[in-house]
């Protein structure tokens, strides 16, 4: 089987515990139609955290906010599912007594659990997984504080899409969401490009507890030369952020020939005076 074919639902999900409780949830595998022989599955967790204002995954490091690694019990850690089958596997998060209130993070990673041989005898594992991302917020003392950095939408750009940009802060010690809508239209004649329903132009981004991350949106479906108005909205943390600009779309090949027609339409009135000047000196 491919390392690749299987599935894993929900990709993340969000849970509230309270400490001394337990907590039961679940996630589902997929063994797809296309796929012609059994998988054979292998469920682990791991610490979920992020590295740098990029938000790259980190499945390592250990803080105090990733214990919820240590709370999760998967009922049924390894198995066999058959083509064109799905298996709803459980687990359990045992949430200690003494344990401090806000965000706890952990991931819980499905791989396969077959071994290939190879030549020289050595076993190697399939280092393929999916992780289904689990935030979790502990009843307790919940600190909710951030801050919308900046908010930015260019003024100019070659070609599309337009890229917008934000920096969000977040000092607490929970994960909050940060909502951002998002509006086009023509800069002449106010028609709406975005959005073209109402499910578009809107979405939301998971901030983590005491880190700055740093959301980019491509904005396309834009004319290749024109001005557009464009403005990106923010909420978060109770507070809004509104940026709005004209945004001047024109490809370099255009600036281009404006400028050789430029200078050859201002060659031409010189070439025209001193053509002039030379008759009247003549004369």
């Amino acid at each position: 089987m491919e390392n690749n074919t299987f599935t894993v639902t929900p990709m993340n999900q969000t849970i509230s515990l309270t400490p001394g409780e337990k907590y039961e949830g679940s996630i589902t595998v997929i063994n797809p139609s296309d796929s012609t022989e059994d998988f054979n599955y292998k469920v682990t967790t791991a610490p979920y955290g992020v590295s740098g204002s990029d938000y790259e995954a980190d499945l390592v490091t250990e803080t105090s906010r990733t214990q919820l690694k240590e709370w999760i019990t998967i009922d049924e850690p390894t198995g066999t599912i058959a083509p064109n089958s799905k298996k709803k596997i459980t687990f359990t998060i045992s949430v200690p007594e003494d344990a401090s209130g806000g965000g706890q993070y952990a991931a819980i990673l499905v791989g396969s659990n077959n071994e290939d041989e190879t030549s020289n005898g050595v076993a190697i594992q399939n280092v393929f997984e999916m992780a289904s991302l689990v935030y979790a917020t502990v009843s307790g003392d919940a600190v909710h504080d951030g801050e919308i950095v900046n908010n930015e939408v260019p003024g100019f750009v070659a070609v599309p899409p337009v890229t917008l940009s934000a920096m969000i802060k977040n000092s607490g010690n929970v994960h909050e969401r940060a909502t951002f809508v998002i509006k086009v239209t023509n800069f002449f004649t106010g028609e709406v490009i975005l959005p073209t329903d109402e499910n578009e132009g809107v979405y939301t981004e998971v901030i983590m507890p005491e880190t700055e991350r740093t959301i980019t949106r491509d904005v396309g479906n834009l004319p290749v030369l024109g001005v557009v108005r464009v403005n990106q909205t923010i909420y978060y943390n109770g507070v809004m952020s509104e940026e709005e600009k004209e945004v001047i779309i024109c490809p370099i090949w255009f600036i281009l020939l404006v400028l050789i027609t430029l200078v050859a339409i201002i060659t031409t009135i010189v070439r025209i005076i001193l053509k002039h000047k030379r008759r009247k000196q003549v004369a």
